[in-house]
């Protein structure tokens, strides 16, 4: 079996490779090289040339990958692409072959996670921490060919590893899991993530979750992302060092435990980061001619809200709906602010309280109606769902028509009113998401 091993430098946004080496290695030694300095034909940032030495006028009159294309498909052809955190370099030279419609396929090896499988132990495996460890030179830290060569050496100590043979052909097994992970992330963490309905965190190498999932299997749709090939998911997957779960026995819970998962954290690769949406209040209130208005504000300025929403759009089509059923004015529903007369009198959909050709008792009886009717549909109602084991149930709390949360109870309790839920309720806010979840799966 020949190897290539392999190391690439870039410009760092877009990852335009700006220098490339690859060591052909037949299993005993090193039998070909090509190194060489690439056109980015984009410009390298001083943060970029400060880690690598390498500049824009280094490269001004080096090749474009164009030109190198084919002398790296040569050397490469019928081998196995090795580099440290292989995903990475692989995905780097993939991308830049399909800018010109070639396909570059090769199996891969990541020396990180076999350096994790047959020298376990080591506190960090950054190519440069594990080199120091393990006492191997780095001739040029951050340049492709010093890292490059170091890796050679790093990859025949790991060939000459006890159980070697076994573990190479595990990773080169298609297949195999260990051929899809994050190299910086743990097969033991992995293993451990149930196949069982939940929400599901990445983390960084800070501990700070970086995405937020849901599922209905955890550990197949965790995998997904591993084998997805779209950009967002290889960028997670590369910053990925730990992976967390919480249980929800159902999708419903799920959903809604990621919704609120998102909001507190903010994710940086969830696409749209699910803020807190303001809450406006419907209420009523009487004017000093005695006449109800119906009227919304944000629900911090609204006293006793008869109703709430979470946009000012909702309260505007409710109150609409309102004054159409119950022929209410929309001068005194807040609807048509600052005119003496709404315009709805003149086509018989108020009855003309605004102009005073209506009783105040009358008009103020059909606000009292709506006000009912509202308050009725505001009913209290448990959405039963499995638990997260043999022995619990799961149950979605509405209250008064208004999301309270969601819990789990042992069956061995005894539950006998609605009121008891209490007391096994994880409280939750209502919000805009939260109510198109509930409209969907309820």
């Amino acid at each position: 079996m020949i190897f290539t091993i392999i190391d690439v430098e870039t410009s760092g946004s877009g990852n335009k490779i700006t220098e490339i080496s690859i060591f052909k290695y037949d299993g005993t030694q090193v039998v070909d090289e090509f190194t060489s300095l690439v056109n980015p034909q984009a410009l390298i940032p001083d943060y970029i040339t400060a880690l690598t030495g390498i500049d824009n006028l280094m490269v001004a009159n080096a090749p474009t990958f164009e030109e190198v294309a084919q002398d790296i498909l040569k050397i490469t052809e019928n081998t196995v692409f090795v580099a440290h955190n292989v995903n990475f370099d692989y995905n780097v030279i993939r991308n830049e072959f399909k800018t010109l419609d070639l396909d570059f396929n090769r199996k891969k090896l990541c020396t990180v996670r076999l350096s994790r499988k047959l020298i376990p132990g080591h506190p960090s495996y950054s190519l440069g921490k594990l080199c120091k460890t393990l006492d191997i030179n780095i001739s040029a830290r951050h340049r492709a060919r010093g890292d490059a060569e170091a890796t050679v050496i790093l990859f025949e100590m790991l060939l000459e590893s006890e159980n070697a043979p076994q573990v190479f052909a595990e990773f080169l097994n298609k297949s195999s899991r260990e051929s899809t992970l994050p190299s910086h992330l743990p097969t033991a963490v992995f293993n451990n993530i149930p196949n069982a309905a939940g929400i599901y965190y990445f983390k960084d190498k800070l501990g700070k979750i970086i995405y937020v999932g849901k599922a209905i299997d955890l550990k197949k749709r965790v995998l997904s992302h591993f084998y997805s090939k779209a950009q967002k998911s290889l960028d997670m997957c590369r910053e990925t060092r730990d992976i967390d779960f919480e249980l929800s026995g159902s999708e419903l819970i799920a959903l809604l435990m990621e919704d609120i998962a998102i909001k507190n954290h903010y994710p940086k690769f969830n696409q749209q980061a699910k803020r807190k949406p303001k809450s406006f209040g419907v209420f009523s209130y009487q004017d000093r001619s005695g006449i109800m208005h119906l009227a919304y504000n944000p629900i911090k300025s609204s006293p006793n809200p008869i109703i709430i929403f979470h946009s000012i759009q909702e309260c505007r089509s409710f109150l609409e709906q309102l004054c159409m059923k119950y022929t209410l004015c929309p001068k005194y529903c807040h609807l048509q602010e600052g005119v003496s007369q709404c315009s709805h009198y003149n086509i018989k959909t108020c009855k003309g309280i605004c102009i005073n050709e209506e009783a105040v008792s009358d008009y103020n009886a059909r606000v009292l109606l709506a006000i009912k009717e509202i308050t009725t549909n505001q009913e209290s109602k448990v959405i039963s769902k499995k638990g997260r084991t043999q022995d619990e149930d799961g149950f979605v709390l509405i209250k008064e028509g208004k999301y309270a949360g969601y819990g789990f109870i042992q069956h061995e309790e005894q539950v006998n009113s609605i009121d008891e839920l209490d007391n096994f309720l994880i409280p939750q806010e209502d919000n805009i998401d939260i109510q198109k979840i509930l409209r969907l799966h309820t």
